[in-house]
């Protein structure tokens, strides 16, 4: 990792620490001390399998959907690229680095830079849409766990969706116009080369003009030929999605508290769409005072922090661990490709 990378991994874990320290300090009480002798370690250990089915089915989601397009990666390769994904994610705002990561990971498994770049965004459309269908789910058939977490998250989740499927819209303007994608790239790539020399931004215009043009038919075929990569996609999606749910189940059984599977399933779903706003790296302190909120609702507060902790340390602290762990395996890759022969 780059110097620039470690004060941001830095920042963002004081960030959440400084929430969790507070978070147990007002919590912490006799009570809790007597919970904590009820812990069953068996689903702590479940929750941690769970969270690594999690990011199974997300290697499964790229893998199948980087085949369909014609491209072979294994599923172990396409698993470290989800690994070092969740790092990059967990030191940026709105988890945005992690985009970048899995592009560069899948050119370097041989895939063309638009093709790979259409497989990540396709991702994240996926992603839209099954955030999208599950609002639609909490709000008809969850009504009563959605209605308990009160007016402010309401609202909050009807921001969000507009915003949400106002991006799938502009999605589908660039996937049908091409060109208003290039001009718009092109534009934005004029304010920060004004001072270059001609020829150079004339070879950038026109490596996005072809970079374009390559993503745009990547788009043609997962809506033509690879349809069986989307439908893969969005099977392993909304696998993703039901599984973080059920970690957050598995914890509170693990501490002698009701699942609240459902209650637990629109949290989360809310929980994700908060996350997704730029406001600090890897959305650390933002997820920690979110969930106290609202899970504050249906605990105690003697457990509350104890449960917080624990699912951050499942699905943040242990991300930042595997991030590191996978990153270091493709620098060691990259160096051995850069010995000479």
């Amino acid at each position: 990792m780059e110097r620039s990378q470690w004060k941001w991994l830095f920042i963002s874990l004081a960030f959440s620490l400084l929430v969790l320290v507070l978070l147990l300090i007002f919590t912490i009480n006799d009570q809790t001390i007597a919970s904590l002798h009820k812990i069953n370690p068996l689903f702590l250990i479940l929750a941690f399998i769970a969270h690594i089915f999690t990011m199974c089915f997300w290697a499964w989601r790229v893998q199948l959907m980087t085949n369909s397009l014609g491209y072979r990666i294994g599923f172990f390769y396409s698993l470290n690229l989800v690994f070092a994904n969740l790092l990059a994610a967990g030191i940026t705002p709105a988890q945005a680095g992690g985009e970048p990561v899995r592009i560069h990971e899948l050119y370097r498994a041989n895939v063309p830079l638009g093709d790979a770049t259409a497989i990540v965004i396709m991702e994240r459309v996926l992603d839209g849409v099954m955030l999208v269908m599950l609002a639609a789910f909490a709000m008809i058939v969850l009504n009563r766990e959605w209605r308990s977490l009160g007016e402010t998250s309401n609202v909050i989740m009807y921001i969000t969706l507009v915003f949400i499927i106002g991006c799938l819209v502009l999605f589908i303007i660039f996937a049908k116009r091409p060109q208003i994608l290039k001009r718009t790239m092109i534009r934005v790539a004029r304010i920060f080369t004004r001072h270059w020399e001609s020829p150079r931004i004339e070879e950038l215009e026109h490596r996005i003009d072809q970079e374009v043009d390559n993503f745009h038919s990547a788009l043609r075929k997962f809506v033509k030929s690879a349809k069986g990569g989307l439908l893969w996609g969005l099977f392993f999606t909304m696998l993703y999605w039901v599984s973080e749910c059920v970690t957050a189940s598995l914890i509170l059984i693990g501490l002698g508290q009701p699942p609240l599977l459902f209650e637990s399933f629109v949290i989360n779903l809310i929980l994700a769409i908060l996350m997704m706003i730029p406001l600090t790296p890897g959305s650390s302190g933002i997820a920690e005072v979110g969930a106290t909120s609202m899970y504050s609702l249906f605990l105690p507060s003697s457990i509350l922090g104890v449960f917080v902790v624990i699912w951050r340390v499942v699905l943040y602290y242990f991300n930042l661990a595997l991030g590191i762990f996978s990153s270091v395996l493709i620098v060691r890759r990259e160096t051995t490709l850069e010995k000479p022969v």
